[in-house]
């Protein structure tokens, strides 16, 4: 399939697929920011809602991981805290997999304010009968911008159990199709889907923009 050929492959309610869930991770602790930088602005909106958005957009059902359920009850949404605590992003994506009603769920970050709607949408088109779809770029692997199935699980588990939480570990147990540079460009020529905020300043600069 070319770039930007879309099949429907996937069911469809109102434009949304309905049959992958959204996944927000939103459990970090901001350590670098200095406070919840989830709820801080790009042009007057936060960063939560700006990913929000897009996934909406694209997503019918659309969950939440936090374990600060109190400063997101605004945005009406299911939430889930950590089933394993203090495992980081693995965490998040162990949780989401055990709660949402679909096979296949798309994890993204909070403060990922730039989220590309058509990228998503190919990379949904991508999934087939793999296991996870995973962007790559300049070799790294972009671990929060990706589709996971429950059949990750047992494998997440494992993981889990042997104290190793960095999630790309588990990748070799599992079906995987990465998605290159080459590709993601044709969507998303600046990469600006991966951008993510870490620091206050990082933020000030795209502000200044």
């Amino acid at each position: 399939m070319e770039p930007g050929q879309r099949q429907n492959k996937f069911s469809f309610s109102e434009h949304r697929i309905k049959d992958i869930s959204g996944v927000i991770l939103a459990g970090g602790k901001s350590s670098r920011f200095g406070k919840n930088k989830a709820l801080e602005k790009i042009d007057g909106v936060p960063l939560i809602e700006r990913v929000i958005r897009v996934m909406q957009s694209v997503f019918q059902h659309l969950i939440l991981v936090t374990n600060n359920p109190a400063e997101y009850s605004y945005l009406e949404l299911p939430m889930y805290g950590d089933l394993i605590n203090d495992l980081g992003p693995l965490g998040g994506v162990y949780t989401a997999l055990t709660v949402i009603p679909n096979n296949t769920g798309f994890f993204v970050a909070c403060d990922m304010p730039f989220l590309n709607r058509d990228l998503i949408l190919h990379m949904v088109e991508a999934l087939d009968d793999f296991d996870a779809i995973v962007p790559r770029i300049s070799g790294e692997l972009e671990t929060l911008h990706t589709l996971y199935s429950k059949r990750c699980l047992p494998s997440i588990r494992r993981l889990i159990d042997l104290r190793k939480y960095q999630i790309g570990m588990f990748f070799p147990e599992v079906s995987v199709c990465y998605i290159d540079e080459s590709r993601i460009r044709y969507f998303d020529p600046e990469l600006k889907s991966f951008i993510n905020i870490n620091k206050p300043q990082e933020l000030r600069r795209i502000n200044k923009r």
